[in-house]
């Protein structure tokens, strides 16, 4: 697994970080994704949101772990939020 974390911004696409969330669901049964600032939580929620209509037509259901985690973003620490998502079993 190759363990690679989606960084969002909040001028990220929503329709092209549901493609990679979809992708990495498939390829690697996870995907995890980086966000700062509202802005870039707002569009890593609604990837989320398009990843699971992207899903659902193979029978797969994704679950959302959401959670804090400091990035360092030039020699300064930010608090995040890291999200973690998954088929549901």
């Amino acid at each position: 697994m190759n363990n690679q974390t989606l960084k969002i911004s909040s001028k990220s696409n929503p329709n092209s970080v549901a493609g990679a969330i979809a992708g990495l669901i498939k390829e690697e049964g996870k995907a995890e994704m980086q966000a700062i600032g509202a802005g870039a939580i707002n569009q890593a929620m609604k990837a989320i949101a398009i990843a699971r209509g992207f899903v659902a037509p193979t029978g797969i259901d994704l679950v959302c772990k959401p959670g804090f985690c400091t990035v360092t973003v030039e020699n300064e620490d930010k608090t995040g939020m890291k999200f973690i998502i998954k088929e549901e079993k």
